[in-house]
């Protein structure tokens, strides 16, 4: 029995010294030194995607160990891809209450979006040279249709019949058949959508005290639009939601039209194609101080933001626009956002949304006045590259009571214009053409005293 016991337990012994002496050839070699249990080196660890990247690059591997390596790639990168869609599905569900929603960073290809507004929108510049994914869009009334169609046949004769854009019309209520068959008769060339905006982009989220923001409105009687309780629901749709309307998901570009406005000159280029292939970002016509009574904390809520997120302000950016104290205070200017010519990338990214939510969740929109055309200059001024943002002199415009006309003889005469160069509002006192000329370090046309009064 014990002889028995004694060859058993050498048996054994001989399968545990092989069993080792196994283990120690493998951990020596290099295809399979990857799969063994070893002590991890936390002295020079870094999360940095780049880093990882490069050490995968470097590392020596047999033909074995490389093909493993190659299908753990493929492998991450489908479940990267799907993580990246199932951001994009939720994406809708974060849309309610104008939270800062969190785009996948596919588009550009870069680790982390919410560091570079810029990087969020290089990809529609790659598009140069062909015709950019751009259309018109309207917030508009039924009520409204006879001075939209005023600005429809301005639009269609100085530009879009010749370069047949989609034009987008968007509504809070449901759109009249009269209305639609009218529209359509008007823009007989291009793509026309009608679209029903969603009741929660036009209406008071759950944050919002609505007693609070009916006594604020009753204290604002005196000021323009200050007791309207549905141009608060516009500035804030247009600030953070008509970019999210389904209808333009398919586009890079839009053209801001508004009813009642005028186009006095032949628009003879292609404003989206110029936009893009020049990579610009945000175009206008018309500068405008804002009525301080109807923002009083904008800047300082703006402000806190910023400073809690540095990252999104841009090293070249135009803050003195808008500040003359390098921003203390701020100077009122801003671009008139019923004229934009800009991509909708710049108000999709992760960036501008998480600078949106920070102000809906302050209340301004329905405690004071908070108009969408100084949240949008404090953002472009801000979180853009200076060269990136676009006067557009050469567009004759009117929205009442302002006009923007090219003081400039040849550009007047060469573009057929019919507006009076004395209305120009540039340079004038209330204007802040001036500003942004300082700004930008424009040199101001010779002739701009004529019609700085």
């Amino acid at each position: 029995m014990a002889l028995f016991l004694s060859k058993r337990l050498i048996r054994f012994a001989i399968l545990v010294g092989g069993f080792i002496l196994l283990l120690i050839t493998l951990s020596n070699h290099d295809a399979t030194k990857e799969y063994m249990p070893q002590t991890m080196d936390w002295s020079n660890f870094n999360p940095s995607l780049s880093n990882i990247g490069n050490t995968i690059s470097n590392t020596v591997m047999d033909a074995t160990g490389l093909q493993d390596q190659q299908e753990r790639i493929k492998a991450e990168e489908v479940a990267s891809n799907s993580d990246k869609n199932s951001d994009e599905s939720n994406d809708a569900l974060l849309d309610d209450n104008a939270q800062a929603l969190q785009n996948s960073a596919s588009a550009a290809s870069i680790e982390d979006m919410s560091q570079n507004v810029m990087d969020f929108i290089k990809p529609s510049f790659e598009n140069h040279g062909k015709r950019p994914k751009a259309c018109l869009v309207t917030l508009v009334r039924n009520s409204e249709l006879d001075e939209l169609v005023k600005s429809i046949r301005k639009v269609q004769t100085r530009f879009n019949a010749k370069y047949k854009y989609d034009w987008v019309f968007l509504n809070d209520e449901e759109f009249t058949e009269h209305f639609k068959k009218t529209i359509r008769e008007e823009i007989p060339t291009s793509v026309v959508k009608f679209g029903l905006i969603p009741k929660e982009m036009w209406s008071y989220p759950d944050y919002i005290d609505q007693s609070k923001a009916a006594d604020t409105r009753a204290k604002m009687a005196d000021i323009i639009y200050g007791p309207s309780e549905s141009y608060r629901h516009m500035c804030r749709f247009q600030s953070g939601f008509f970019w999210r309307h389904p209808l333009l998901d398919e586009y890079d570009w839009y053209w801001r039209v508004e009813p009642s406005i005028n186009i006095y000159c032949d628009i003879d280029f292609d404003v989206f194609q110029w936009m893009q292939d020049n990579e610009k970002v945000y175009g206008f016509t018309i500068t405008i101080h804002e009525y301080l009574a109807t923002i009083p904390t904008l800047w300082k809520t703006s402000m806190d933001f910023f400073k809690e997120h540095p990252e999104y302000v841009d090293k070249d950016n135009l803050m003195e626009f808008i500040s003359d104290d390098n921003g203390e205070h701020y100077n009122l200017c801003h671009f008139w956002s019923n004229f934009e010519i800009a991509n909708l990338n710049l108000w999709r990214s992760p960036a501008y949304r998480a600078y949106f939510d920070a102000l809906d969740h302050a209340g301004g929109f329905f405690y004071e006045r908070w108009g969408d055309a100084p949240v949008h200059s404090i953002a472009a001024s801000i979180m853009l590259p200076r060269d990136k943002i676009h006067y557009f002199s050469n567009i004759g415009y009117h929205h009442p009571p302002y006009d923007n006309c090219p003081i400039d003889d040849r550009v007047w005469a060469d573009k057929n214009c019919d507006c009076n160069q004395k209305n120009d509002f540039t340079f004038k006192g209330y204007a802040c053409g001036k500003e942004y000329y300082k700004a930008q370090k424009l040199e101001k046309p010779a002739n701009w005293e004529e019609y700085s009064h």
